[in-house]
This record gives C-alpha cells, sequence and structure tokens, in this order.
C-alpha cells in the first residue's frame, strides 16, 4: 500500500506541476495584461498544489527526500500526471480550454478527496478547491466568450476540442495504484466524477454554441510514466537549473 500511495500522491503533485509549468508559458505573452496576470496566478496556484503534495509525499517516503528532489530529479518515465497537462498550449483558446477541462474535473475532485480517509489529503483538498473554483469560473467564462464569438473565435475553439478531447479519457480511467487507494477510502472514484464532468462540461458548451465530440480515440499512459513526445522537452526546461546547478537554493 505504501507503494501505492507514493505513487498516487505523485500522481496529484505531477499534475498540477505540469499543469502549471504549461502555463507558465503565457507569463508576459497574455493577449492583455489582465489576462496575462490571471493565468500567472493561475500557475502560482497550481505549484502551490504540486508542493502540499509534493511535500506531504515527501514526508511519507523520509530519509533525504524532499519537493524539489521529487520535482526536479526524476526522469520523463517517473512522472505519473496525465496526458492533457502536458498537451501544447497553442492559441490562447485552445489554452483556455485545456484550464477549462482539467479545472472542471480538479472541482470535482477535490470536492470527493475532501472525504478521504487520509486528512492531509482531505486538507490539501479543501484548501486546493478554494483555488480551483476561481481556476474553473475563470476559464468557463473565456469558454462561452470565445465559442459564442467571431467567427474566428469559435473556429479555433473547434480546433482546440478536436486538439484535446483525446486526452480527456484518461482522467477517468484508475491505475493500479489508484484503485488501491479508491479501495481504501483514500481516493474518489472516477467513474462516479466522470458522469459529473460530461454534464457540467455539456452545459458549458451547449452556452458556447460548442458539440462535444463522438465516438472519440482516447489516449493513456500518463498515470504509468508513458508520455507523448512533448514531455521530455517540459522537463528539460523545468529542471534545467537542479540539474546545471546541483542543490541550489533560493
Amino acid at each position: 500500500m505504501e507503494n501505492s500511495l507514493i505513487n498516487y500522491m505523485l500522481h496529484l503533485a505531477d499534475n498540477s506541476l505540469i499543469h502549471a509549468q504549461r502555463n507558465a508559458e503565457w507569463c508576459g505573452h497574455g493577449p492583455v495584461l489582465e489576462q496575462d496576470i490571471a493565468i500567472t496566478n493561475i500557475s502560482l496556484d497550481l505549484l502551490g498544489q504540486a508542493r502540499n503534495f509534493y511535500q506531504y509525499t515527501a514526508s511519507c517516503i523520509g530519509g533525504e527526500a524532499n519537493e524539489d528532489q521529487l520535482a526536479y530529479h526524476r526522469s520523463e518515465r517517473e512522472f505519473k500526471n496525465c496526458l492533457l497537462v502536458e498537451q501544447p498550449n497553442g492559441d490562447w483558446g485552445q489554452t483556455i480550454l485545456k484550464i477549462f477541462l482539467f479545472a472542471q474535473f480538479q472541482y470535482l475532485y477535490f470536492e470527493q478527496l475532501m472525504q478521504s480517509k487520509d486528512e492531509q489529503l482531505a486538507a490539501i483538498a479543501e484548501k486546493s478547491i478554494k483555488e480551483t473554483r476561481y481556476h474553473l469560473r475563470w476559464s468557463k467564462e473565456w469558454v462561452i466568450r470565445l465559442g459564442d464569438g467571431t467567427e474566428e473565435s469559435k473556429k479555433r475553439m473547434e480546433l482546440g476540442i478536436e486538439n484535446l478531447w483525446p486526452f480527456t479519457g484518461e482522467l477517468f480511467r484508475s491505475s493500479k495504484y489508484e484503485k488501491e487507494m479508491i479501495d481504501k477510502g483514500i481516493a474518489p472514484e472516477l467513474n462516479d466524477l466522470e458522469t459529473g464532468w460530461q454534464k457540467a462540461v455539456a452545459e458549458v458548451f451547449a452556452e458556447a454554441g460548442l458539440t462535444i465530440p463522438q465516438h472519440v480515440f482516447m489516449q493513456k499512459g500518463g498515470k504509468e510514466g508513458i508520455h507523448s513526445e512533448h514531455m521530455g522537452f517540459i522537463l528539460t526546461e523545468l529542471q534545467y537549473l537542479q540539474r546545471a546547478y546541483p542543490n541550489s537554493e533560493w
């Protein structure tokens, strides 16, 4: 169980870390200053979530394990984030869509994780859901604004859906370590979350004039360390300082 618990917590931490890294790529490049600051703040929120999960994981591992080691000294195959968060940002519309799809999942997930038998995970979820509520509201407004906007903005949102939708199925497919945690009452049951997520996304898409794709082949593998071609490039940038100057500290 200990290995499964550690792998499970790494999965949660890696999701937030890689999502934060991707969103941080917009810093200084947002369409307007206000939204540039907004997406940067979302990145910082996600980074804070990742730190909380990494710190708890390190305490369970013991020894010299710490959050920096877990974030900066693991290889691509050791990361357990879902494939969705590592996908390229693309244009503003695709980035917004990715944030919305994952925030809607995270919000429902943290609602259930607050009931976890692991009190520390429940506390992290309770803190994180407050931030995720803002991520969801902000991205939802943008999805509707762009989908129901100009012909060009709608076209870009439709392209974003085409690019990202195949990576959403993995969110609800339990890995071996997740199944063990679900059986122990530590992790939420993913099948229960999928219906709520589909309903919430469908409502927003309907208001935005967008359509949910049907009969799409769903990609998987990220939870087991089998990533897309993008992951290595993300880690090259993310881990550069610690790799070039080991044990550096602020």
